[in-house]
């Protein structure tokens, strides 16, 4: 009995890295990226490559939370067994896949959420009506949110009333102002997870929520400067330089989001049949959606970058700041948020703002939602179903 224990649970992390590398050839590794291909600012296997990078380092630095609110919070008074982890990722993985082989963004978010809350349910386990309001208010809001950003900052950046060497520069120092109080895996004290703008505040001796706002301002004041000077001695160039370094942000948030969602069912596992630690996981699972990135996600860089809009380097500035802010605090809230639809509405938003319905493609449009709507009831009810068919669980 030992032996299949230890068998069952070999197979669970063997899907969980299946279902990381569909992470990173799908939605972590093809959206942060596909603006600034779109945009012309990188090329789509370069793109790959940079993108796998910025998501390991953000699995491991920022994976935490969505991992545990998958493994652990989105079903109470039970724990999955080893049978179960495994379907729920293979659900995950093999409608992604799909998605993949289709061209069409599947939500990993939705997919790997009705498959847990499928299978737990159906095990037994009681709804967890608080976390389900939340991850429904953000997964609806989303849209509207991200694309009403995308569409106000695409539709102020090149009014001449308003000069880029200015209204870039300030778009970057708030992204700067966010970052400072972005949570990290071991800035914390004693190695838990902390802001940057803490850590300065222990070393410091500074205290109280003045000295957060100050640092917070002159990070922004900082980031601001240097890309004032880079665009007024370089426009184009600089613009460049600012969509790359967002998208790379954009890309380092997908990895600490959606690594949860290939590592996060195998948490309870790790309670009751092995010990190893969550770091570990986040690394495994963060060395998958590295290789997803560079070997599966060209497709679907180029599928976003030309199928949805017309981009330039302003629209896919206006589609990436409010990716990387919403991205941001779904991590911060531990919801499992899907990039797709983040990236896909923004992009949407940014179109709009510059070319109007002539800019985007309606049919592609309302076929992604469908799929996105799809996907959850579909993983739900095989979640659901697969425990009556498989009673082993």
């Amino acid at each position: 009995m030992e032996l299949t224990i230890i068998a069952l649970f070999v197979t669970a992390g063997l899907a969980s890295l299946f279902m990381a590398w569909v992470i990173g050839a799908g939605s972590s590794g093809a959206t942060p990226f596909a603006p600034a291909v779109g945009a012309n600012a990188i090329s789509t296997m370069r793109a790959a490559f940079v993108v796998g990078i910025f998501g390991l380092a953000g699995a491991v630095t920022q994976g935490a939370n969505v991992s545990e609110a998958i493994g652990r919070g989105l079903v109470g008074g039970v724990s999955l067994p080893v049978m179960g982890v495994i379907i729920i990722l293979l659900i995950g993985a093999g409608l992604m896949a799909v998605g993949i082989r289709t061209g069409y963004p599947i939500a990993t978010a939705f997919t790997v959420t009705g498959a847990v809350i499928g299978v737990g349910l159906s095990l037994g386990g009681t709804p967890v009506w608080a976390k389900y309001q939340q991850i429904g208010a953000v997964w609806v809001l989303t849209p509207f949110v991200g694309g009403g950003i995308a569409y106000g900052i695409a539709s102020a950046l090149p009014r001449t009333d308003v000069p880029e060497r200015f209204s870039i520069p300030l778009l970057a120092g708030l992204v700067g102002a966010v970052l400072a109080n972005v949570e990290f895996a071991f800035l914390g004290p004693d190695g838990s997870a902390g802001s940057a703008a803490g850590l300065v505040q222990r070393v410091a001796g500074l205290e109280g929520g003045a000295a957060t706002v100050g640092l917070s301002v002159a990070m922004a004041v900082a980031v601001a400067g240097i890309v004032y000077w880079d665009v007024r001695r370089d426009l184009t160039g600089g613009l460049r330089r600012v969509l790359l370094a967002l998208g790379s942000l954009v890309a380092f948030s997908a990895g600490g989001s959606q690594v949860g969602l290939a590592v996060g069912p195998l948490l309870p596992l790790l309670d009751e049949v092995v010990a190893v630690s969550t770091t570990a996981v986040l690394v495994g699972g963060g060395v998958g959606i590295l290789v997803g990135s560079w070997t599966g996600a060209p497709r679907m860089i180029k599928s976003l970058a030309q199928d949805y809009s017309s981009l330039g380097p302003r629209r896919s500035i206006a589609a990436l700041v409010p990716s990387f802010l919403i991205s941001q605090l779904a991590i911060l809230l531990g919801v499992p948020v899907s990039f797709n639809e983040i990236v896909v509405s923004a992009i949407i938003g940014s179109g709009a703002a510059v070319g109007g319905s002539d800019a985007i493609s309606p049919r592609k449009i309302l076929l992604t939602i469908g799929a996105w709507v799809a996907s959850f009831g579909l993983a739900f009810a095989i979640g659901y179903g697969s425990v009556i068919v498989v009673p082993a669980m």
